[in-house]
């Protein structure tokens, strides 16, 4: 609002002192003539910065409403995205992991190779996809009650009460990741609304200011 009013009270005074003296004009129209000079001095300026500076404005707005909409979108694929993150393989993809490991799994984990595979990274696709999906499937279940019993050396019912436990605690780290994107989604939504209309009062007050100031840098050249 500052730059607004110092710059257009400038322009607008400078353009109505040095406009040519009229002669022979009732008042009320070198009024409103000083006021039409002052009301195209702003917006001559403004159509230059919309081509000045409109690109980068928009690409301000445009990427904090892009922003927003990514965040928004987020949710719970963001927060599987992070728990399977070490399941990622680059030859295969990341979408192959899940699927290759279902592929290759042991009917027995106790019995599988030393070289099968990463427990770990598979484990962590499994979650991953559970979050993703809402559910673990029974044949993840089952397979991962075995897999935790013969590496932990837990009995199947506390095998089970663990895997229960860290899906728990997965599905609250990813409700709560989701609800600050949505929070953060929110946020930016805010600011830009807020920018689009503060930025518009001060074009208003610009061209308020514009006009106002040659009215009186008219006045100030008619008295000389």
């Amino acid at each position: 609002f500052v730059t607004q009013i110092i710059a257009y009270g400038i322009a607008g005074y400078v353009t109505g002192r040095l406009r040519t003296n009229w002669t022979g004009v009732h008042g009320d129209e070198v009024h409103f003539r000083d006021t039409a000079h002052g009301f195209l001095v702003w917006a001559v300026s403004a159509v230059v910065s919309v081509f000045l500076l409109g690109s980068g404005v928009a690409s301000l707005v445009s990427g904090t409403a892009q922003a927003g909409a990514n965040l928004a979108g987020a949710g719970v694929g963001a927060a599987s995205a992070v728990v399977g993150q070490a399941g990622k393989d680059q030859a295969q993809g990341p979408g192959l992991g899940y699927f290759t490991d279902t592929l290759l799994r042991p009917a027995d984990p106790a019995n599988a190779p030393a070289q099968a595979g990463n427990p770990e990274r598979e484990v962590s696709r499994i979650l991953a996809r559970s979050l993703k999906e809402g559910e673990v499937s029974q044949q993840d279940q089952d397979y991962l009650l075995r897999l935790v019993a013969n590496r932990t050396g837990l009995t199947p019912e506390q095998a089970k009460e663990r895997l229960d436990s860290v899906q728990k605690q997965a599905k609250e780290t990813a409700e709560k990741l989701e609800q600050q994107a949505r929070e953060a989604a929110d946020t930016a939504r805010k600011a830009a609304a807020a920018f689009a209309l503060w930025a518009f009062a001060s074009l208003l007050v610009g061209a308020f200011v514009a006009s106002l100031a040659a009215t009186i840098g008219g006045r100030a050249r008619i008295t000389r």
